[in-house]
């Protein structure tokens, strides 16, 4: 049962990284200066879209590769609560024709704090990290 748990676990944790790493590249591909603009248009300092934009590329690595993944995951959730009350809410669950909706966010959301609860060990660097911390301390 375990097994299942832990696949099921990777597959969230890597999409979930795939997902934002490719976001915050296509910011700064799309012309971050555009972000950094509606940034300021919502009231929010517009130097927090550089800090948005390279959160999601290095927390979607770190993802993907399972390094720091409960901390990174958590950190999405922050993320992911502050978009979807500053901007998605107020355009409703599916949108108003000109933004899409919340529910997209609101499923990544419930990845991350899936994550962030529960860890994701199969496949992770942090696995490793640990099990090698394990074996230089029982050998000694």
């Amino acid at each position: 049962m375990m097994k299942k748990y832990e696949v099921g676990t990777i597959i969230l944790r890597v999409i979930l990284g795939i997902t934002f790493f490719i976001h915050g590249l296509a910011k700064f591909q799309g012309g971050i200066e555009n972000i950094v603009g509606w940034f300021s248009s919502m009231g929010l300092p517009g130097f927090m879209a550089y800090v948005v934009a390279s959160f999601e590329i290095l927390g979607g690595i770190l993802l993907v590769i399972g390094l720091g993944s409960r901390v990174v995951a958590g950190l999405f959730v922050l993320l992911m609560a502050g978009a979807t009350l500053k901007v998605k809410l107020a355009v409703g669950f599916l949108g108003n024709g000109q933004m899409a909706g919340y529910e997209l966010d609101l499923a990544f959301l419930a990845m991350a704090i899936f994550i962030a609860i529960n860890g994701s060990k199969l496949f992770s660097l942090d696995s490793l990290i640990v099990k090698g911390q394990k074996t230089n301390t029982t050998s000694l």
